[in-house]
């Protein structure tokens, strides 16, 4: 196994590094040894000629910290509030860390909405990290939880890191926590658990005991980072959950030690604006489907046609990302349509050859391309 995480890891070229609140927070809302740490890690791993990228949580513990709160934050405006006060000392700290290492760092505050909703927008992100890192500067990424209400409440940097590395295309992500990976039960409660060192492929929901339970400065959960590994080896990318607050971890992991949990990357795996597609973008609506046009999308690698459409739910406009389920409510991939809702109201049920005749144009012979669509078994969980 040794020889396998080395022959899979060493190789790696440019790399996320998540790091939890549960690995930064400490009494002084920040906890500067492990900054310091992890940094001074990183920044060797860079002098190799890596290239590394940082999602980093913090802001909202380094806030209760300077408003001397002890408590969990329980509504919206003050996680708000302790996010935008502890965000400027989150980020000094990266700088002036990594500073004496003689590296640069570049902030970039985003939300789901930059990822999710537009190309273009999408493309701009990508361009913009890849400059930085060829600068030579290292991205601080963070979810901008001044203005995201939505990621506060729903998502966690998890999924975000996992979002940057299929939208960079990264060679690893290491996602570092306050434990030394996934168990087979949970640690703080049974000296019964066990370490597993190594997830091939998905993994089996069956095989450990992941939960949503989260520390008082924290957003996500065990869970969560087994769904954000879910996304990430479906692109091909290995990814790595370890105890952040171990000295020397990232050192041993680059060096292939037994180290965490490795989740293997899979050997068939989508491509970046499949990756897009499936994980990134929010569906605006849902098509259904009969029964021959789901076997022909999930067994035939086939196109939707209007033909097999019967029927459609939500607004959507032409580019959208929507759902394909069938009539039973499953569902069986997602695409980016062709016509918007309207038009797919008109022309549901018709052969392609009729389109023009109720529309007035035919741009397309499809409602979703085949090369626009991922389906369930491509992305295992849509």
């Amino acid at each position: 196994m040794q020889d396998f995480r080395e022959s899979l890891i060493t190789r790696a070229k440019t790399f996320i590094i998540k790091i939890g609140s549960g690995v930064i927070a400490g009494e002084d809302g920040l906890d500067l040894q492990i900054i310091d740490q992890l940094v001074e890690e990183v920044a060797r791993e860079t002098e190799k000629g890596r290239k590394a990228i940082i999602v980093t949580s913090g802001a909202i513990a380094s806030g209760k910290h300077r408003l001397g709160i002890t408590s969990k934050l329980s509504s919206m405006p003050e996680k708000q509030a302790a996010a935008a006060i502890g965000q400027g000392r989150l980020m000094r700290v990266y700088s002036t860390t990594f500073g004496k290492h003689g590296k640069f760092v570049g902030q970039m505050l985003l939300t789901a909405s930059d990822l999710t909703e537009n190309r273009k927008r999408y493309l701009n992100i990508r361009h913009t990290i890849l400059t930085l890192l060829e600068w030579n500067v290292i991205p601080i990424i963070n979810e901008n939880d001044t203005v995201a209400v939505d990621e506060i409440k729903f998502g966690d940097n998890d999924n975000l890191a996992a979002m940057i590395a299929q939208l960079v295309h990264v060679d690893l992500v290491i996602n570092l926590t306050s434990i030394d990976g996934l168990y087979t039960q949970n640690p703080n409660k049974s000296d019964k658990a066990l370490l597993i060192p190594t997830i091939r492929g998905l993994g089996n929901d069956e095989e450990y005991v992941a939960t949503d339970e989260t520390s008082d400065v924290g957003t996500g959960g065990m869970r969560s980072k087994i769904i954000a590994a879910r996304k990430v080896v479906t692109s091909g990318i290995p990814y790595i959950i370890a105890n952040g607050k171990r000295q020397g971890i990232i050192h041993d992991i680059f060096a292939g030690k037994p180290v965490g949990t490795l989740f293997q990357p899979l050997k068939e795996h989508l491509n970046c604006r499949k990756s897009w597609i499936a994980f990134s973008l929010k569906p605006s609506g849902k098509v259904v489907v009969d029964d021959g046009a789901a076997q022909a999308i999930l067994q035939k690698g086939k196109s939707l046609l209007p033909s097999g459409v019967v029927g459609l739910e939500g607004l959507f406009h032409v580019g959208d990302a929507v759902l394909c389920v069938d009539k039973r409510g499953k569902t069986i991939g997602r695409g980016l349509v062709s016509y918007g809702s309207e038009e797919v109201k008109r022309i549901m049920g018709l052969k392609t050859s009729q389109i023009e005749e109720v529309l007035g144009h035919k741009d397309y012979d499809e409602i979703i391309h085949r090369d626009n669509m991922v389906t369930a078994a491509e992305a295992s969980e849509l």
